[in-house]
């Protein structure tokens, strides 16, 4: 299996040293429209790496950028992975869906979900029953306490906790 990362900036190197240390990839290249970058291409050269050997994952920190590049692969029936370090602890019971990458030392706790498209930080902690809505960025040691249903699109910021149910579920 092959990645191509879009986006070779700072997150872009963070996900393509996770996804080598995972021993997914046989390869894993960049496209990006600085051309001072090594890069395979640009941005919108997607489309000629697509194919049934290659996943492609959007490396943008601004979550409305992500999700579109998500959605328009998505769209295009193009794999886009879910990556998760090996040192994270996912719960059994936790989903993580398409699009997502979970850095290491994160903790997604028992019956939370995490949609499309988010960063789960180094060392974040997000507690049982929580909801992180699509394209949000939980930062670098964040909390998320119990049974918070946090809005698409959302960034929590390094070191942040975010209090029992100050997200209610269904509120």
């Amino acid at each position: 299996m092959r990645l191509i990362i879009i986006g070779a900036g700072g997150y872009g190197r963070t996900v393509a040293d996770v996804a080598r240390q995972s021993g997914k990839y046989e390869s894993v290249g960049f496209l990006d429209d600085n051309e001072s970058l090594d890069t395979l291409g640009k941005c919108s050269d997607y489309a000629k790496f697509a194919n049934n050997e290659t996943e492609i994952y959007p490396a943008f920190g601004n979550n409305e950028g992500r999700i579109k590049w998500i959605n328009k692969l998505i769209g295009e029936s193009i794999k886009v992975p879910t990556i998760i370090h090996d040192t994270a602890y996912v719960s059994p019971t936790a989903t993580v869906e398409v699009g997502t990458i979970v850095l290491p030392k994160a903790i997604v706790n028992t019956d939370t979900k995490i949609e499309k498209g988010c960063i789960i930080n180094c060392g974040a902690i997000i507690d049982h029953g929580c909801i992180i809505g699509q394209g949000s960025h939980i930062c670098l040691g964040a909390i998320v306490k119990g049974e918070n249903c946090i809005p698409d699109l959302t960034k929590i910021e390094a070191g942040e906790v975010v209090q029992l149910r100050a997200f209610p579920i269904g509120g």
